[in-house]
């Protein structure tokens, strides 16, 4: 059995402005070093485009109207600070997500183990009804939802190791008693939010704000002292993960100090979580990373151990 690997050629039309960091390279360079021989056995699918009725698991109708009515047929539309839409942007969206939803599926119908979909743009900033942090639709959150009200599952974590607080899921998953949601994240820093005490409306959220230059040896006994027993107590029945790799402390918008080894580390460990009380089942969702460098790398270390747990 392989790791399933889940893209999209449509992830590469959401074009931003020149210099933003969220930019179409960053999926050029994963994808050019997934085509290395060492990643030969990975399991490549393309899945078809999610429905909009999979968005309106967590956005509402008017506020896909707002997105979809806003793409330019030409050049670029700023949504806010951060946030832009192409003419390729909608079908980037529909299809990216439609790319993990497929990830989401196989895995859970026994097709493999684990899974990573490398689609932008990203999700895990994108609230209720607001675009924010380059993200347009929350695709791991939806992914969440539809694992428990589609597929049945009692039980479903979402961990984030994004170095920005997923203040979307937050919002999307506040009242969700059947997800837990763990985000850390350095702060302070954008988008603010993620403070300890943002537990969620049913206590199913846990926040490890980290400082600026925290390391990979007080990232890993954050997550061991707080994440891994918290994990356990909930027993999930799936892993979902935003992998985001600005955490990286050559990363341009933040300020912690991780090397690829710690999201090797990482990896392994939300995998030895999998195989305790999910049958192995991860699913992986790409976030942030603004290195390009060590986007590629950070990545590689995630998509290879994910393929040596998945084998």
């Amino acid at each position: 059995m392989s790791t399933l690997f889940f893209t999209d050629p449509a992830c590469l039309t959401h074009v931003t402005p020149e210099g933003h960091p969220e930019r179409v390279d960053r999926l050029r360079t994963i994808l050019s070093a997934l085509d290395d021989p060492g990643f030969a056995a990975l399991d490549r699918r393309q899945a078809p485009p999610a429905p909009v009725s999979e968005v309106l698991r967590c956005h509402p109708q008017s506020y896909v109207d707002q997105i979809r009515d806003a793409v330019p047929v030409l050049g670029q539309v700023q949504l806010d600070a951060d946030t832009w839409l192409s003419s390729g942007s909608w079908d980037a969206a529909l299809n990216g997500l439609g790319a993990l939803l497929g990830a989401l599926d196989a895995v859970i119908a026994g097709e493999g183990r684990n899974a990573f979909a490398a689609i932008r743009p990203p999700g895990h900033h994108a609230e209720t009804a607001k675009p924010m942090g380059f993200c347009l639709f929350g695709n791991v959150a939806i992914a969440a939802k539809r694992a428990l009200d589609h597929h049945g599952l009692r039980r479903v974590a979402v961990l984030d190791f994004d170095v920005h607080h997923g203040n979307g899921t937050q919002d999307l998953l506040w009242s969700e008693g059947r997800a837990l949601f763990v985000s850390s994240h350095q702060f302070p820093l954008w988008p603010g939010t993620g403070r300890a005490d943002e537990t969620g409306a049913l206590g199913t959220v846990l926040n490890l704000p980290l400082p600026p230059g925290t390391d990979g040896l007080a990232f890993r006994a954050a997550w061991e002292a707080q994440v891994f027993p918290r994990v356990d107590a909930f027993v999930p029945e799936l892993i979902l993960v935003s992998a985001g790799f600005d955490a990286h402390r050559d990363d341009p918008l933040a300020q912690l100090a991780l090397g690829v080894e710690d999201f090797d580390w990482i990896t392994r460990r939300i995998c030895d979580l999998a195989d305790t009380h999910a049958g192995g089942r991860v699913v992986s969702a790409l976030e942030g990373g603004y290195n390009l460098d060590a986007l590629a790398a950070s990545t590689a270390a995630h998509v290879k151990v994910l393929m040596e747990r998945g084998a």
